[in-house]
């Protein structure tokens, strides 16, 4: 026991002095250097001695002896932290390297029969010298340079290839194309002077021909036809009216234009109501119609006679109190009407035809006071709201162009021609200054009254063709229907830039120029749709509140009464329009 810990003892000592000795000579490297940057290694002043850690935080590289044993590399390694020699790189990925291997076997494959080196050929090139090489036995030889062709520039059939003087498969086609137009009865291509597969079979001899005296005749009747049709297309149709009430006027001499007073509320007041509803029921239908109709507009100001347009070539004037009769009807088209417009005071009225007429109407008498045409088919029609200036009107035509008319002369005074398509809509903004036509070229162009170059052009590649537009009742927002079931928000007011935060959607309309409307005191926002339904969004939120199935057929068009908190009517492809509160 007594020698264990005597030899323990000794263990200590000798333990001590080396410990000593590589204190000493630390001490002495680190004398050398800045005391500084070595501060952090002196060991803590204590009772016992304590050895130096030394931290290596470089990181585990392989010796030059690991890497010249070969160390095998797994193939899925993205990182080698050395330099492995060429022979480790490319060993073998399993067992030992095949001693058999030829140069062949160990070249690289990127398809079945070996490697195909990528080359720049054409793929018409390519396919040309396919097809020629399967048809004639030869083709140019790509490594050859083709500005310098010899009997060696091509590999196959090079004796066909001299004697086709290397014409490829589609330049041969050519000579068979000549001699067909050899053949009697000339070629399909020269469409003027061929005469069909069976032509040379036939003998001029035999073909029978009317004599010149039947000639003659012939040339009268078809000559007779041709100016029947242009007469036809010519002529407008014939105007006349009728009255469907017993007396136009009542005891007091007053006409159905005059704003009744009986009706519970104020129709004469420019103030709108303050709280709007949501419409709940069908409270009455308008019939009458026998087709589509295709528009409706409310007398200006008052709201107390509703006029409509239809696919049955008619134009209808309505009561919306009272007794909701069918006052009068206004014939005089000869195709479906597209548009109708009331001047400021309601007295005349424009209608738009696909007969490529507009004709200005009487409200009264129904009498048409005159007609107007430029030979295109007018798309949409506008009264300017000027006070000063009811005598002129604007037309979107089929020709792109927007054409304005003096009712005074009958001429046209102004064209708009901008567009890239047909012109679909044109609202009047800025206190009339300005006026938004919209078209199918999927644009919207802002134009300044009387100045024939847009200030403003609106096209994006995510917009779509918008061929419904509203101004709000406060003037500062348009409501556009776009084509990709949405209807869009427009400032009406400087920038016209688009609202993207009052997207209505969640009705289908694409295919359909449904229009829209607000509710007068801006809450709503009504809408028809392809299913004929009546939707209606809450301004605010754009949530879309109600739906109600309105029509049979597309509902084309939505009106809210301006001085009704809950009345809306609406049109549809059935013929028939709707009273909803």
């Amino acid at each position: 026991m007594s020698a264990a810990i005597a030899s323990l003892a000794s263990y200590g000592s000798d333990s001590d002095s080396e410990n000593e000795s590589e204190s000493t000579t630390s001490t002495e490297k680190v004398d050398s250097v800045d005391p500084d940057a070595t501060a952090h290694l002196t060991p803590l002043q204590s009772g016992h001695t304590m050895s130096l850690s030394v931290l290596n935080s470089a990181p585990e590289v392989a010796v030059k002896e690991a890497v010249e044993t070969g160390i095998h590399l797994d193939p899925s390694l993205k990182e080698v932290t050395y330099n492995p020699t060429f022979e480790t790189m490319f060993a073998a990925e399993f067992g030992p390297v095949n001693p058999y291997t030829t140069q062949q076997m160990a070249a690289p494959r990127n398809m079945l029969s070996g490697y195909a080196e990528p080359a720049h050929v054409n793929d018409f090139m390519f396919e040309q010298q396919r097809r020629t090489f399967s048809s004639f036995g030869y083709a140019l030889d790509p490594s050859v340079d083709t500005h310098q062709l010899s009997s060696t520039s091509y590999i196959g059939a090079v004796d066909e290839a001299e004697k086709n003087k290397g014409l490829t498969v589609f330049e041969t086609g050519q000579k068979k194309s000549e001699k067909r137009k050899k053949i009697k009865g000339g070629d399909a291509g020269e469409i003027d002077n061929f005469l069909g597969p069976w032509a040379k079979y036939v003998d001029e001899k035999d073909v029978a021909k009317p004599s010149e005296e039947e000639q003659k005749e012939l040339d009268e009747i078809t000559a007779k036809r041709q100016k029947k049709g242009k007469n036809e297309e010519e002529a407008p149709g014939e105007e006349k009216t009728i009255l469907h009430v017993k007396d136009m006027y009542d005891y007091q001499g007053r006409s159905y234009l005059h704003v009744p007073q009986d009706v519970g509320i104020n129709l004469r007041s420019a103030e709108a109501p303050d709280k709007c509803y949501l419409p709940k029921k069908q409270i009455h239908v308008w019939s009458g119609h026998t087709k589509g109709v295709s528009a409706i507009r409310l007398f200006p100001s008052s709201g107390h006679l509703l006029l409509s347009s239809s696919m049955d070539c008619k134009i209808k004037l309505w009561e919306v109190y009272g007794e909701r009769r069918c006052l009068r009807t206004f014939i005089g088209h000869s195709k479906a009407v597209r548009d109708i417009c009331f001047n400021n005071t309601g007295t005349q009225f424009l209608s738009a035809a696909y007969d490529r007429y507009l004709k200005l109407w009487d409200s009264e008498t129904g009498q048409c006071i005159s007609r107007f045409t430029n030979r295109k088919v007018p798309y949409c029609v506008k009264f300017n709201p000027d006070e000063d200036k009811q005598n002129l009107f604007v037309a979107g035509m089929s020709d792109k162009k927007i054409v304005q008319w003096d009712i005074r002369t009958g001429e046209v005074v102004q064209e708009y021609d901008r567009h890239l398509g047909a012109v679909n809509t044109i609202t009047f903004v800025d206190e009339n200054r300005r006026f938004v036509s919209t078209s199918d070229d999927k644009s919207l162009r802002v134009w300044e009254w009387d100045i024939p170059v847009d200030f403003k052009y609106i096209a994006e590649p995510s917009m779509h063709s918008m061929p419904a537009v509203t101004l709000s009742p406060n003037g500062k927002w348009l409501a556009c229907q776009s084509m990709d079931n949405q209807i869009l928000i427009f400032g009406a007011q400087n920038r016209f830039r688009l609202n993207k935060k009052k997207v209505f959607k969640g009705h289908m309309v694409a295919g359909y120029a449904c229009q829209v409307d607000f509710s007068p005191d801006m809450s709503y926002v009504v809408s028809g749709d392809a299913d004929g339904k009546l939707n209606i969004w809450d301004w605010k939120t754009t949530k879309l509140y109600h739906r109600i199935k309105a029509h049979d057929k597309v509902c084309i068009s939505a009106l809210w009464h301006p001085h009704e908190t809950s009345k809306v009517i609406t049109c549809g492809w059935d013929g028939q329009i709707k009273l909803w509160d």
